[in-house]
């Protein structure tokens, strides 16, 4: 067990990150993930108070439809990165991180109590549910034994309210952090232990930790906010503009607009960039040299490939893959390469 975000959350179970992490990839795993800020916004201006926080188009969204999308603040920086999700029901339901989770209450709040007291309606809920992620190939078969409704028919980032395995009230999303096909289950949190273990009775499922969700993440290049994204990172910069709505780019009215459009329009001075490393595997914030200064975010062996895989922001002029870097790890240096994300092909659920 390790601390995170004022958690204690399992880093591995009994079987040990290299083999949990594989399961995943080959079967499916269980990953508690309750620590995730879990909240509800109401009212008929719910839509227009999402969007003056994020980058997204939340009102093109149809009902049971999420996407990913960014707060950002006045100097383009991005906040944190989280899930909205337009419910069937009468508010959006949004998933947020649990390192960022007190600083997104605040802004939060604060935005509400601002619509407010210009007379606007929305509110705010905290939902105390469990979250669940069940992560793998495998995970449609073990789940669609639990539920009545027709999986086949839930597309990646989407979502519905459901009965599994006779949990009411549960809310399934399509999604997860893997590069899997996987569901995030939000469930009553008196129930929680019940569905985990129900899930887990299921031989295929094996419980997973930090470790495993950390590598398999990388893997799939996606981002850590706090190593690979944080209020010094813009959209552009992180490789992230395609969470920025159409609708939004034209008018411009999210926060940091002026300086994120600037940088799609001329190009970012750094960029996001995945490496394979030869050699010792890199840790985070080790700088990578060349002939222009960089960092490494993140950085870990892979499991799948057998090689030492990393993230690191570089010069614009040198992002290209196949540019050949060297990364300083110990005081020694490593030869690496630029290599196109994900590192490994992902598999999410998508509609034909």
């Amino acid at each position: 067990m390790v601390a995170f975000a004022g958690w204690s959350l399992p880093l591995h179970y009994g079987q040990g990150h290299l083999q949990s992490h594989l399961h995943t990839r080959r079967h499916c795993s269980l990953f508690d993930v309750s620590h995730m800020l879990q909240t509800r916004v109401y009212g008929r201006d719910r839509v227009r108070f999402m969007e003056s926080l994020v980058v997204g188009d939340i009102g093109e969204l149809k009902p049971g439809q999420g996407t990913l999308t960014l707060v950002t603040n006045e100097r383009g920086g991005i906040v944190d990165d989280l899930i909205v999700t337009n419910t069937s029901e009468d508010h959006l339901y949004v998933v947020s991180n649990a390192g960022c989770a007190e600083k997104d209450l605040a802004v939060m709040r604060d935005r509400v109590a601002e619509l407010q007291a210009a007379g606007s309606d929305v509110h705010l809920e905290v939902s105390d549910n469990a979250l669940l992620a069940l992560q793998g190939p495998s995970m449609a078969r073990v789940l669609q034994a639990g539920l009545s409704d027709d999986l086949s028919k839930l597309f990646f980032m989407n979502s519905i309210t459901t009965t599994v395995f006779g949990v009411p009230g549960c809310r399934v999303t399509r999604c997860g952090y893997t590069g899997e096909d996987g569901v995030e289950i939000s469930v009553p949190a008196g129930r929680a232990v019940e569905l985990a273990e129900r899930l887990l009775g299921v031989p295929e499922v094996w419980p997973a930790g930090l470790a495993a969700r950390d590598s398999l993440r990388l893997e799939a290049g996606l981002c850590l906010y706090g190593n690979d994204i944080d209020e010094t990172t813009t959209p552009a910069e992180a490789g992230l503009l395609w969470t920025l709505g159409k609708r939004r780019r034209a008018a411009m009215d999210f926060p940091g607009a002026a300086v994120i459009m600037a940088q799609v329009k001329e190009k970012p001075k750094r960029r996001r960039v995945g490496l394979t490393v030869l050699g010792l595997p890199a840790p985070a914030h080790l700088p990578a040299h060349l002939m222009a200064p960089g960092t490494v975010t993140s950085g870990c062996p892979s499991p799948s490939l057998g090689k030492n895989i990393a993230m690191a922001y570089v010069e614009a002029a040198h992002s290209r893959a196949g540019t050949a870097l060297t990364v300083e790890v110990r005081k020694k240096q490593h030869p690496a390469v630029i290599t196109k994300m994900p590192f490994v092909p992902t598999q999410y659920y998508m509609a034909k």
